[in-house]
C-alpha cells in the first residue's frame, strides 16, 4: 500500500481564487474552510501575490496546518489542513 497522505493531488475541495485580488481569495477560503470538517484539505488557487503573506499568516493564527504552497507563472497555490 502507497502512503499518499502528503501528495500534492490530495485535497477534498478545490476553491479558485484566480483574478481576485486581496483580501477576496483569503476571505473565500475562510467561508470554504468553515463548511468543511476538520483535518479537511482545502487547495487554493490564487493571482495576487499578496496572498502568500495572507495564507501564511493566517494558518498560523487560525490554527490550521500550511501542506504546501507552490508558485508557478504567477499562479499560488497552497493546501491547507483545517484544524
Amino acid at each position: 500500500m502507497t502512503d499518499t497522505s502528503s501528495r500534492t493531488d490530495d485535497f477534498d475541495v478545490e476553491l479558485d481564487a484566480s483574478g481576485l485580488n486581496c483580501p477576496l481569495p483569503l476571505l473565500k477560503a475562510k467561508l470554504e474552510l468553515n463548511r468543511l470538517n476538520s483535518g479537511a484539505v482545502l487547495k487554493v488557487i490564487a493571482t495576487d501575490a499578496g496572498s502568500q503573506r495572507d495564507f501564511r499568516a493566517f494558518a498560523q493564527l487560525a490554527g490550521h496546518q500550511l501542506l504546501r504552497e507552490e508558485v508557478e507563472d504567477g499562479v499560488f497555490r497552497y493546501w491547507l489542513r483545517k484544524a
